[in-house]
């Protein structure tokens, strides 16, 4: 009963006026960004985050989250229609989904996708509402030893979930770690790697980082890429899948969910690794697997599903651990913090508007999404027909409006562009900058919490070892980093990645 209570809560809070509006805002927007290449949603949101300041606190985060998973959607509609992926998450949908377009299913294969990312969505948003409660509770008896074995556990994780070379996935975690120390220490008072620059005492602003990373290095590989865009292989006919195409999808579908579901939470998953896996699984567990590539039904059902469950269900680990899972939940830490909200167990209980308010807004906004993308689809594809190079002014004017806001300064401008030629170098490189936002993210958090178990340890190790919780965190770290060394192990996941990338 209380369940019941608490969710009526959350529809109360999302279904005012306000926070309907902002969720419409958020859902439009991400569908916007998913739609046209150039920029993603980490970097879309890295710029709206300083305007979320002046907004209510539940609103922003609300508009945010809709980009989130709005993105996911609108990635799809241009994978389909015109094989352009508008976000990595839908680059398997491309494969086949532009294949039925091309048969003249393209109503067909957009309906199979919507319907399956709103199934999804709708039960990864009901496991946030379930778990929730359930790990909040669990995670209030976590004190600084636990956090950082859970910290360290996390970020070892995020470096086998990452693609490429381990090695460099973890020196993009030691980089971003090293970041997040610049500034002066709040304990001693002492400088660390600020150069004497004064502008680097307060340290380097999360929004610099992203926008430089995801942002401008973006803006810079599309206008490497001088191949033209596809156009709409045919008119459609029916937004509807025949009974057939539903008989393929929904077995894709419940597949797809619960693999988006279970990697979303998992440190370094999230739509895109979760769509890879659902779509390998997809072919693996065919009985037609020559269909995949061709047109096949559940490779785009199965991807789908799975990219939506894996966006919404990353939300578990921040909101119940206050620990993002990857760089879109870094993100969302980022704007909880600049409402003077800490993502953690006790949210449920001195803020519970909060966090229900937030999942009847994912709900609500999975339900406008199917209206927005389906009947608007010509609408979203005819954007694809304005030439990239009137688009990136814009985008890189927003960029720097947005970096230039948080302090007013043009050293963050300046700063953010150098951030954003060395994400052109690291991909380049082959090196994924997710890890490193994770790193920066986390360091400060990691140093705090050491810091504290150590004082409350009178400076002994061995508290790590001595509270159940954490020996068991510190264990499987170290069997997952036994597990990574293993030449089999190696060799299992750089297959695994090829596939991806084939």
């Amino acid at each position: 009963m209380e369940f019941l209570d608490l969710l009526m809560l959350g529809f109360g809070e999302a279904l005012t006026p306000t926070n309907l509006g902002f969720c419409l805002l958020g859902a439009l927007l991400g569908t916007l960004i998913g739609v046209l290449p150039g920029i993603g949603p980490t970097a879309t949101i890295a710029v709206l985050l300083p305007i979320t300041f002046y907004l209510p606190p539940l609103a922003g985060i609300i508009m945010l989250a809709g980009i989130y998973y709005g993105a996911q959607y609108g990635g799809s509609t241009t994978a389909i229609l015109v094989n352009l992926p508008g976000e990595a998450s839908s680059v398997v949908t491309a494969i086949d989904g532009y294949r039925m377009a091309q048969k003249g299913k393209a109503g067909s294969a957009l309906a199979v996708a919507a319907l399956g990312s709103f199934f999804a969505g709708t039960v990864a948003t009901f496991g946030v509402a379930i778990a929730g409660p359930m790990l909040s509770s669990f995670a209030l008896s976590f004190g600084p030893a636990e956090y950082v074995s859970l910290m360290i556990f996390g970020l070892l994780a995020a470096t086998v979930l990452a693609r490429g070379p381990v090695l460099k996935a973890i020196g993009m975690i030691l980089f971003g770690l090293l970041l997040g120390m610049v500034g002066i220490d709040a304990s001693s008072g002492e400088e660390r790697l600020t150069f004497n620059a004064i502008e680097l005492f307060d340290g380097i602003d999360f929004v610099v980082i992203a926008i430089g990373v995801f942002g401008f290095t973006e803006i810079i590989e599309n206008l490497e890429n001088v191949e033209g865009r596809g156009v709409l292989v045919s008119k459609l006919s029916r937004l509807w899948p025949t009974r057939e195409d539903f008989r393929q999808a929904w077995p894709a579908v419940l597949r797809g969910t619960g693999v988006g579901t279970f990697l979303g939470i998992l440190p370094g998953g999230g739509a895109t690794l979760s769509s890879f896996c659902a779509y390998s699984l997809e072919k693996k567990v065919s009985r037609t697997p020559e269909e995949f590539g061709q047109g096949a039904v559940a490779g785009v059902a199965g991807p789908e599903a799975a990219n939506n469950a894996g966006a919404q269900s990353s939300f578990i680990p921040l909101l119940t651990l206050g620990i993002p899972s990857n760089n879109m939940m870094a993100m969302m830490l980022s704007a909880f913090i600049i409402h003077g909200i800490t993502p953690g167990p006790t949210v449920l209980q001195t803020q519970p508007q909060i966090f229900w308010g937030l999942v009847a807004s994912m709900w609500i906004g999975n339900l406008m999404l199917v209206v927005i993308n389906l009947p608007m689809i010509g609408i979203w594809v005819k954007l694809l027909t304005v030439p990239y190079r009137l688009l990136y002014p814009a985008i890189l004017l927003f960029c720097c409006v947005g970096v230039y806001s948080i302090n007013n300064r043009i050293f963050d401008v300046v700063l953010a562009a150098g951030f954003g030629f060395l994400g052109y170098l690291f991909r380049k490189a082959k090196c994924e900058p997710g890890p490193l936002l994770l790193g920066f993210v986390l360091g400060p958090l990691l140093e705090t919490n050491l810091r504290r178990a150590m004082v409350l340890s009178d400076g002994s190790p061995s508290v790590f070892f001595e509270r159940p919780i954490s020996l068991v965190l510190l264990v499987a770290t170290a069997a997952m980093f036994i597990l990574m060394v293993l030449p089999s192990f190696r060799k299992t996941r750089e297959v695994a990645f090829r596939e991806e990338e084939a």
